[in-house]
């Protein structure tokens, strides 16, 4: 290695407190901003970024949707579902019981209360929530293999 290449600041053998951080010379990344467009183009952009599986990137653009909207349901729902896909289970929680004290006859937003419920762990609350899913739309298969999921962990629960 020859003199004029070595930068001591890169060396492994220099000790830690000493060693610089990578990229320590560049400035901070912006601050968060808000995306370019309308809140309608977030929203469709993030619901599409969720049916492609992109959920992180759904729940940051739909989580500006819910701050810009707070009161629209279609966004809290969308951002319920893509907070339960990568396991933001509370989150989802809370939008999915918004969503349920402006609607209480919304069966998606029961259904996903008890879902997000039984990830969380509060299993009656599960069964609540899904047993009025499933009465709800009886015609809605998985709404009753949920509720019998639900019900059966929580009889071993409390075995």
């Amino acid at each position: 290695m020859s003199e004029s290449r070595y930068d001591p600041r890169y060396d492994p053998r220099a000790p830690d407190e000493e060693r610089p951080r990578p990229f320590s010379d560049l400035p901070p990344p912006p601050p968060d901003v808000v995306p370019g467009g309308e809140v309608y183009d977030w929203f469709v952009r993030g619901v599409d970024l969720l049916d492609n599986g992109d959920t992180n990137a759904a729940v940051q653009l739909l989580s500006h949707c819910a701050q810009a909207e707070p009161e629209s349901r279609q966004v809290r729902e969308a951002l319920a579902r893509a907070q339960f896909d990568i396991g933001m289970y509370d989150e989802a929680r809370e939008n999915f019981e918004w969503i349920i004290s402006v609607n209480p006859a919304d069966d998606y937003a029961q259904f996903g209360l008890g879902l997000a419920a039984t990830k969380a762990g509060d299993l009656k609350s599960a069964v609540e929530h899904l047993a009025l899913a499933a009465a709800m739309r009886p015609d809605i298969a998985y709404y009753g293999t949920a509720l019998r999921g639900a019900r059966a962990a929580l009889t071993a629960a409390q075995r």
